[in-house]
């Protein structure tokens, strides 16, 4: 009820109709981001102890369980953060909120996600390895969190996929200008430093299938 009278920017909130203790949100990737304009969908599952304990979190954009979109955010859709007791750092607090929840997830899909990995320091200058796996991420947020989403490929509230449908043609020149500029990386490595899968740019098809989309959801409502 807070988030509804109070919303997060870029982020949905929808209560699971059957499971008062399942949250369901999409985040929305940041500006300036690999990530932007890509659609992040989680559920949230509220433990019987909560506020004590934290809600358990799953990301369900994973192409299929194919793809870490962060050193925080699993193939197998784990989330790591400290607050959840699944990272390292400070842990819950049960002055915390769905919010808290919500804003730190959000706040992982940063500039340059390579980083976030510990060990990983940044330095002064380009990094070709912070590079690379931003080109990665950026592909693979038009492929699986762009197309494969508005393709129907994960399951999710209607509520929550009308509002992506909607994001999606206001969003969508981004989204054609984004796979043009990259149509040249066709056929070359994409390189994933935390799965170690060498999988190739597909920005021709990607572009196809944003075509089809668009089409599909702009058609005028007949009457």
């Amino acid at each position: 009820m807070a988030l509804h009278a109070d919303p997060l920017p870029a982020i949905l909130v929808f209560p699971d109709e059957k499971d008062i203790t399942v949250v369901h949100a999409l985040v929305a990737g940041p500006f300036d981001t690999p990530y932007e304009g890509g659609f992040f969908y989680f559920v949230l599952h509220f433990p019987w102890n909560y506020p004590v304990s934290p809600p358990h979190v799953r990301l369900m954009t994973t192409g299929g369980g194919n793809v870490r979109f962060n050193p925080n955010l699993y193939s197998d859709g784990k989330v790591c953060l400290s607050i959840l007791g699944t990272w390292d750092g400070p842990g819950w607090s049960p002055v915390q909120t769905l919010s808290t929840v919500l804003i730190s997830i959000q706040s992982l899909m940063g500039e340059e996600p390579y980083y976030n990995e510990p060990g990983r320091c940044k330095r002064q200058g380009r990094c070709q390895m912070s590079d690379k796996f931003n080109e990665h991420i950026r592909h693979e947020t038009l492929r699986v969190a762009v197309v494969g989403m508005l393709e129907g490929q994960v399951n999710m509230p209607t509520t929550l996929r009308q509002a992506m449908e909607n994001s999606f043609l206001q969003y969508y020149q981004f989204y054609e200008d984004t796979a043009r500029a990259n149509l040249h990386r066709d056929g070359q490595t994409m390189r994933d430093q935390f799965n170690r899968r060498c999988n190739k740019f597909q920005y021709g098809a990607v572009l196809r299938r944003l075509k089809a989309i668009c089409a599909r959801l702009d058609k005028p409502t007949s009457t």
